[in-house]
């Protein structure tokens, strides 16, 4: 199981230096079709995160050093290898919850504006009182991580590749064709309607 933070996210290419499967799309996290496979704010079918959990991911994370609320966006991107990513929108407010609650302290960073987070002994008290609801969420990461990196998904990297590519290649030359566009998108439905269809 996952726990350190050494052990998650660990792609073809490392850690942070690319190489995640959503990265053959290009354009940032999920590609530039937005947020991975599953659409826009990571997946749709089979919630990572249920309501609360967040709190929870974002406390375990101070638990392993203090950090910047960027610092936590990309850490999470990274851990699911560009799949998912919180919206600075989400990630703050829950921090400010976390203040709120007595779980989590900030501090001003010297020279910056940025703040530091980091847990404080309310917090960690508060992880190990729901240690067993903490892991099952990171479980359910665990899975995700290994399918993102396992070889199923390299195997079709070089495909996802292409079709990226010429996607936007296409695109590019017919801006404003609205015709083409729904012609293109009638294939890539037909596509995936027999990707899954396949037994």
């Amino acid at each position: 199981m996952f726990r350190g933070r050494d052990d998650w996210g660990c792609g073809p290419r490392g850690r942070r230096g690319g190489g995640g499967p959503w990265d053959w799309f290009g354009g940032g996290p999920g590609g530039p079709f937005g947020g991975g496979p599953f659409g826009p704010g990571g997946p749709q079918r089979g919630r990572m995160f249920g309501h609360g959990d967040l709190k929870f991911v974002v406390l375990n994370l101070l638990a392993e050093k203090p950090r910047h609320g960027y610092e936590i966006i990309r850490e999470l991107e990274a851990r699911f290898a560009g799949a998912y990513s919180p919206s600075p929108g989400t990630v703050y407010p829950t921090l400010s919850l976390l203040e709120d609650m007595g779980y989590a302290r900030s501090t001003a960073e010297e020279g910056s504006s940025r703040k530091v987070y980091e847990i404080t002994d309310e917090g960690r008290k508060y992880l190990e009182e729901n240690r067993s609801l903490v892991d099952e969420i990171f479980d359910r990461v665990d899975e995700f991580s290994g399918f993102a990196f396992g070889p199923t998904m390299a195997a079709l990297g070089g495909a996802f590749a292409g079709l990226g590519r010429a996607a936007l290649r296409a695109a590019v030359r017919h801006q404003g064709d609205e015709q083409w566009a729904q012609r293109a998108r009638e294939i890539l439905e037909r596509a995936a309607r027999d990707i899954e269809g396949l037994n």
